[in-house]
C-alpha cells in the first residue's frame, strides 16, 4: 500500500537531526557547532520544509467533539506517535491513524469507531501543522543564535512568515538581526496583502522597536521654523505625550497653574459639535477583541512628538508618512494627499481633546478650592460636554465640584437637554483614478 507521506518530500531526504520530529531534536541542535556549513544546512532545511507539502486538505468544521479528542490524543497518545513517526520520511497519514487506533482501543475512557475515523482527516492536518511549526521554531531559534549569512538568514525568515511557519519566531528573528537586513525585510513582510493580519502586527512591534533611535533623535530636535497646529498657549504645556498628557497629583493650586488650566481649556473649546468623538486616552478590550489600529498611530506619533510644542505639519506628515510605511491600516499612502490632511485634521483634534481632558481631570480631581474654578470652569466644562468634545472629563470635573450651584445647574441643564447633532462629517475623499 503506498503511504500518504505529510511533508514535503525535500524535508524527508533530510540528514539528521535536521528531520528530527521529537523532543530530542533540540538538544541535538544545541550541540552542533554554529559555523558558516552548519548554517547552510539549516537554511538548506527550512527550503525543504518550505517547498511544498503533500498533507491533504484540512476540513473547516471544528467541533466540540473535535477539541476533546486532539486534546486526549496530544496528552495519551504524543509519545507513542513520536516513537513510531520520530523522523520526516516516515511522518504518515497511514502512520497516523494506526496509532490513533490502537490508542482508541485500549484508552481508558472509550473512543468511539466512527468518532474517531469522522474527526480523522481534521486531526491529521492538525498535527501535521503542529509538528512542522514545531520543527521550525527550534530550526529558527538556532539559527538566531549566530547568525553569519545575515542576508541569507533574513530571506528565509521572510518566506516562513509568508508562509505562516512558525511566524512569531521567524519574526523574532527578524527583529534580532536588525538593520540592515532585518529590518528591511520586516517593512516588506507589514505590507505584504499574503502573510496573516497577526504576522504583520507581530512585524509592526519589532519595527517600532528598531526604529525607536531614529524617533528619539527626532523627538529630540527642537519644533524652530516648523509650523505649529496647536495654539500657543497649549504648546506651552510641559507634560509629556508619554504620560499621557497627564498633570501631576502633586501639583500646587498656585495661580499659575490655574491660569495655564484656563488658558488651555479656552483654546482648544469647540465651537460646534464635533464631527466624531475623541477615543478614550486608555483602550481597554476583551481578551479575544482587537485593539484598534488608532493606538499603533498614537505610538507612532507620540515617538516623534513627546510634547505638544513639537505637534507640527512637519512632523505630522513624517508620522504620517511612517505610519504608511509600517502598513498600519487606515493609514491615507500618499502624505500629501486630501485624505492624509483629514487624518491630520483628525489627529490634531483628538491631541487637543486628551491635552483638555487631562485638564478637567485635575481641576475635578485636584483642584479643592472651588474659588478658584469658579465659575469659568463650570462654564467651559458645560460647553465641551453640550458639543460632545471629551465630555465624560468635562462632566466628571462638574461632580467633582457638585457643592458650588454653578455645577449643579449645569449638571441638570445637560441632563435635561438633549445633546445637538453633530454636523456632517467631511466626505471621504474621491479614490485615486486608476493610471
Amino acid at each position: 500500500m503506498t503511504a500518504h507521506h505529510l511533508l514535503p518530500a525535500d524535508m524527508r531526504r533530510l540528514p539528521s537531526p535536521w528531520n528530527d520530529l521529537t523532543w530530542e531534536r533540540k538538544p541535538a541542535l544545541d550541540e552542533l557547532p554554529h559555523t558558516e556549513a552548519t548554517e547552510r544546512a539549516a537554511l538548506d532545511a527550512l527550503a525543504a520544509a518550505l517547498s511544498g507539502s503533500s498533507a491533504p486538505p484540512v476540513p473547516r468544521v471544528w467541533s466540540d467533539e473535535s477539541w476533546e479528542l486532539f486534546d486526549r490524543i496530544r496528552h495519551e497518545a504524543g509519545y507513542r506517535l513520536d516513537q513510531v513517526m520520530p523522523t520526516a520520511d516516515r511522518f504518515t497519514r497511514e502512520g497516523i491513524a494506526d496509532v490513533l487506533r490502537e490508542w482508541a482501543g485500549a484508552a481508558r475512557l472509550p473512543v468511539p469507531s466512527w468518532w474517531l475515523e469522522d474527526q480523522l482527516d481534521l486531526i491529521v492536518g492538525v498535527l501535521t501543522d503542529q509538528v512542522l511549526q514545531g520543527w521550525a521554531h527550534d530550526v529558527l531559534r538556532w539559527l538566531q543564535q549566530k547568525p553569519y549569512d545575515e542576508a541569507g538568514v533574513a530571506a528565509a525568515a521572510e518566506r516562513c512568515v509568508e508562509n505562516g511557519l512558525a511566524s512569531q519566531d521567524a519574526v523574532n528573528l527578524l527583529h534580532a538581526l536588525g538593520t540592515p537586513h532585518g529590518e528591511q525585510a520586516l517593512l516588506r513582510v507589514v505590507q505584504d496583502a499574503g502573510a496573516s493580519e497577526n504576522s504583520r502586527a507581530q512585524a509592526r512591534d519589532a519595527l517600532l522597536w528598531l526604529r525607536r533611535p531614529g524617533y528619539d533623535a527626532r523627538a529630540r530636535q527642537p519644533a524652530q521654523g516648523e509650523h505649529p497646529l496647536l495654539p500657543p498657549a497649549v504648546r506651552e504645556l510641559p507634560y509629556s505625550w508619554g504620560a499621557g498628557f497627564q498633570w501631576p497629583v502633586e501639583l500646587p493650586e498656585s495661580d499659575e497653574n490655574i491660569a495655564r488650566a484656563r488658558a488651555i481649556l479656552l483654546a482648544c473649546a469647540p465651537s460646534e459639535p464635533v464631527n466624531e468623538p475623541v477615543p478614550a486616552p486608555s483602550w481597554h478590550g476583551y481578551e479575544d477583541e482587537e485593539p484598534p489600529a488608532w493606538l499603533e498611530v498614537r505610538q507612532v506619533m507620540r515617538e516623534l512628538m513627546p510634547y505638544a510644542r513639537l505637534v507640527t505639519e512637519e512632523r505630522m506628515t513624517e508620522a504620517t508618512r511612517e505610519c504608511a510605511l509600517l502598513g498600519i491600516p487606515g493609514v491615507p499612502p500618499d502624505p500629501n494627499s486630501e485624505e492624509a490632511a483629514h487624518f491630520v485634521r483628525r489627529w490634531t483634534t483628538w491631541i487637543s481633546g486628551w491635552i483638555a481632558g487631562e485638564v478637567f481631570t485635575w481641576l475635578g480631581m485636584y483642584v479643592d478650592d472651588d474659588t478658584l474654578v469658579t465659575s469659568w470652569a463650570m462654564e467651559l466644562a458645560e460647553r465641551y460636554a453640550r458639543f460632545g468634545f471629551v465630555p465624560e472629563q468635562a462632566v466628571a470635573m462638574l461632580r467633582g465640584h457638585d457643592t458650588v450651584p454653578r455645577s449643579r445647574e449645569a449638571l441638570a441643564r445637560l441632563a435635561a437637554e438633549p445633546t445637538p447633532s453633530p454636523p456632517s462629517p467631511e466626505p471621504p475623499p474621491p479614490p485615486p483614478t486608476p493610471s
